[in-house]
């Protein structure tokens, strides 16, 4: 049995985000991720792996199995309500809200989680569009298409933009991508060059750090 401890609430939400996010989940993504030395990781992995909370696929990757997966997600599930009560509530800038929420997704009793899910009218999607899972029940975590996947000449609809970045997250907002927006992908210059998208009537030219960050999909004309 594993102790649910803040460092392990810690391990799994992470182990879900990079898994979630693509491309597969190291010792050494994991030790990025958290900002930890890797025989730390190792050492966590290990006990996670004896709880029954973790696989290894093969001797480099690992993966949650379905309690490891249950047990992340009542974290993310903490962790988005939390984001959401801060932005609505108490308005917390969306730049900020990730942080605070880290800070107090570990002491959040289920009790007063409940309440407020409740008092927001149980929300499905926290302020930067991730999809908040269910107290029970199937939870689908899809991120739709990177903006810097969408062809020119495409209208595309903003539906999630990620928290990683607070200093992206408030330049985008500035501009006025975010959850709900649709923008017009205009050109994108070649040999890597940004994309130029129209928002409004204002255009503004995007560079593929701040295009991977925004995900939605393209609207049909």
């Amino acid at each position: 049995m594993v102790t649910m401890s803040r460092a392990t609430e810690d391990y799994l939400k992470a182990i879900y985000t990079l898994a979630h996010h693509g491309g597969p989940v190291t010792t050494s993504t994991l030790a990025h991720e958290l900002g930890v030395s890797s025989p730390s990781v190792s050492a966590m992995l290990k006990r996670l792996e004896d709880g029954a909370l973790l696989d290894r696929p093969d001797h480099r990757t690992v993966a949650l199995t379905a309690a490891g997966e249950q047990a992340a997600l009542r974290v993310v599930r903490r962790h988005r309500l939390l984001e959401t009560f801060l932005a609505q509530v108490l308005d917390v800038p969306w730049d900020e809200v990730h942080a605070e929420a880290e800070l107090l997704e570990h002491a959040l009793s289920e009790r007063l989680e409940d309440r407020i899910d409740a008092a927001l009218g149980h929300p499905t999607h926290d302020p930067h569009g991730d999809p908040i899972p269910p107290r029970d029940g199937p939870h689908v975590e899809v991120r739709g298409t990177p903006l810097d996947a969408v062809p020119a000449g495409s209208r595309f609809r903003v539906e999630r933009v990620s928290d990683r970045d607070s200093a992206a997250l408030r330049y985008l907002g500035g501009l006025g991508i975010v959850p709900g927006a649709e923008l017009t992908v205009e050109e994108q210059a070649p040999f890597g060059g940004p994309h130029w998208v129209r928002v409004g009537d204002d255009r503004h030219a995007l560079g593929p750090t701040l295009t991977q960050l925004v995900h939605g999909h393209v609207v049909s004309s």
